[in-house]
Order: structure tokens, then C-alpha cells, then sequence
């Protein structure tokens, strides 16, 4: 046994003295390449040019959008703040104010709470013994192949039974319950990467469940929890489907999604207004992604190496 070891640990470099080189050193080294780093550049400025020209079409006249490309404002500059001061003043009826703020309203509550639960939910199937536990979890899991369209009609009668329908509760409900199954198998799999010997160093110095879930897993799970919260936030601001459904056309409940399709759907002859309209709507995910940068990219790394 001893031989085995002494010959797996004094392997030496391979023919031509060169070291062994390791799986993430030779994935480093190809990516650092030219033709890597080319191929990166043109395809970020592929992916780039339309939505810079959508900021460049919000900044001009709507005389100009309907008459030439925005290319051609570089060689006849004519730019003007007006698409922005119409769909943000609080006197224009296009105005995307209101739904700003009901967007805000929506999004808040539905990152909270499935974050909050899917926590829970994560620490119990991870770190308590109960009857059915893999059972429920398999169950949980399996949730996720559940397409939400099939699930918006029974939802909407459910709603008008219970009279929440036509109300914040029934968007906030909703996108809990959609968000719940991926974010306790993501929490699930991250805390299990938490080595059990501070559990149970924990548990004898006479610490139960709720002290060690509220002073030792939520101080380690920060980076997961921000990651998740970056992913469900993304996707409830920028949710159509479960707002058109739950809000309909109420213009009181309406998010930035909404206001957005109505300007070019029912208002078809405003549709210039739709390039800063949707520039609007970027600032707020903007600010949380640039906020949560470095608890995203934590999140997203760990559990993808030990030792």
C-alpha cells in the first residue's frame, strides 16, 4: 500500500521535463489566446450595437426616428431629452411613472419572500432528519418542470375565489410559488458544501436549529442568496406574462412590462417613445446588478471547487 502511494505521489513530469499542466490552468491558458480574446471582442460588439442603437434612438426627435436609421444622427446630430421627459413626467399620459413604481411594488415582496422560504426550505432538507425528506425534495425538484402557462388559468380561479384576484397579492403569490422550486435546489446544493463539523460543533455548545440557521448558515450563504436574489429579481422585473395575467389591464397595478406593451400596442403611433421607455426600465436592474456584482459572481463560483 505504501509502494502505491510512493509512486502515485512521485510521478514525475511527463517526457520532455515539461510539469503537468492542470485542467483549469489549460482552460486559462486557451482563453487568454488572441483569437479567444477576438472572438470575445466581436461578439460583444455584435451583441452590443442594437442596444446601443436603441439609446440612440431615444435621444432623438420623433420626426427624425420615422424618417432615417439612428446611424445617420452621427452625420446630422439632432438630439433632444423629450421622449424622456414624456414618459417620465407624471402629466403625460404615456407616462411610465406610475408603473415604475408598481414594479417596484411587485418585485420587492417576490424576490423576498421565496428567497426567505426556499432558505428555510434549504436548511431543513439539508440539515434535518424527517420522515419523507428525499421523497419531498425529489417532489419539490420535480416542480420545475412544470411549464407556468398550464398553471396561469387554474391559478387566475383559485385567485377569484379567494377575492385576491385584480390585486398585488395575486402577482406576489405567483412568482413566489414559481420561484420556490429552483431556489431551495440551488440553496439545497450550496449548503451542502458546508462542511457538517461546524454543525456539529454548533450543536455541542447547546445552539438548536433557529441560532444555527440565523448566526452561522445565513452569514455563509450571503453570496447565494445574492446570486439567487439577482436571478429572481431580473426575472419578475422583467416578467410580461405573470403580470398580464394577474394584473390585467389595470393601469393602477400595471408594471414597466405592461405600460411597455401598451405603448405599443394600444398606442401604436407612440411606439418612438418605447426606446426610452425601455431605457427607463433598465436603470433600477442596473444599479442592483452593479450593487451585488461581487456577491453574484461569489455565488455563482461557489460550490464549484473543494478543498
Amino acid at each position: 500500500m505504501s509502494a502505491v502511494q510512493i509512486d502515485t505521489a512521485t510521478v514525475g513530469p511527463p517526457t520532455g521535463g515539461r510539469p503537468r499542466e492542470s485542467t483549469a490552468a489549460a482552460a486559462r491558458r486557451r482563453l487568454s489566446r488572441p483569437w479567444a480574446s477576438l472572438f470575445a471582442v466581436v461578439l460583444a460588439v455584435l451583441w452590443t450595437i442594437p442596444t446601443f442603437g436603441l439609446l440612440v434612438t431615444s435621444f432623438r426627435p420623433a420626426a427624425d426616428i420615422n424618417k432615417s436609421g439612428w446611424w445617420t444622427s452621427f452625420f446630422d446630430p439632432n438630439y433632444t431629452l423629450e421622449n424622456y421627459q414624456t414618459v417620465l413626467s407624471t402629466d403625460s399620459a404615456q407616462s411610465l411613472a406610475p408603473s415604475i413604481m408598481n414594479s417596484i411594488v411587485i418585485t420587492i415582496p417576490a424576490v423576498v419572500l421565496p428567497v426567505f422560504l426556499a432558505t428555510l426550505a434549504a436548511y431543513a432538507f439539508a440539515w434535518m432528519s424527517f420522515r419523507g425528506r428525499n421523497v419531498l425534495f425529489i417532489a419539490v425538484f420535480a416542480l420545475q418542470v412544470v411549464p407556468i402557462q398550464v398553471t396561469l388559468i387554474p391559478l387566475l380561479s383559485l385567485y377569484v375565489d379567494i377575492g385576491v384576484s385584480g390585486t398585488f397579492w395575486a402577482v406576489w403569490l405567483s412568482h413566489t410559488m414559481f420561484g420556490l422550486p429552483l431556489a431551495v435546489f440551488l440553496l439545497h446544493n450550496f449548503m451542502q458544501e458546508i462542511p457538517g463539523e461546524l454543525i456539529e460543533a454548533a450543536r455541542v455548545d447547546g445552539a438548536g436549529h433557529v441560532t444555527i440557521f440565523f448566526r452561522l448558515m445565513l452569514p455563509m450563504l450571503k453570496p447565494a442568496i445574492a446570486a439567487l436574489g439577482i436571478y429572481q429579481f431580473l426575472w419578475v422585473w422583467n416578467d410580461l406574462l405573470v403580470a398580464l395575467t394577474f394584473t390585467g389591464s389595470s393601469r393602477d397595478l400595471a408594471p414597466m412590462t405592461v405600460a411597455l406593451l401598451n405603448l405599443t400596442g394600444t398606442r401604436g403611433s407612440q411606439w418612438f417613445l418605447l426606446s426610452a421607455g425601455a431605457f427607463v426600465s433598465i436603470i433600477i436592474p442596473a444599479i442592483v446588478f452593479l450593487s451585488l456584482q461581487r456577491y453574484f459572481v461569489r455565488g455563482l463560483l461557489a460550490g464549484s471547487v473543494k478543498g
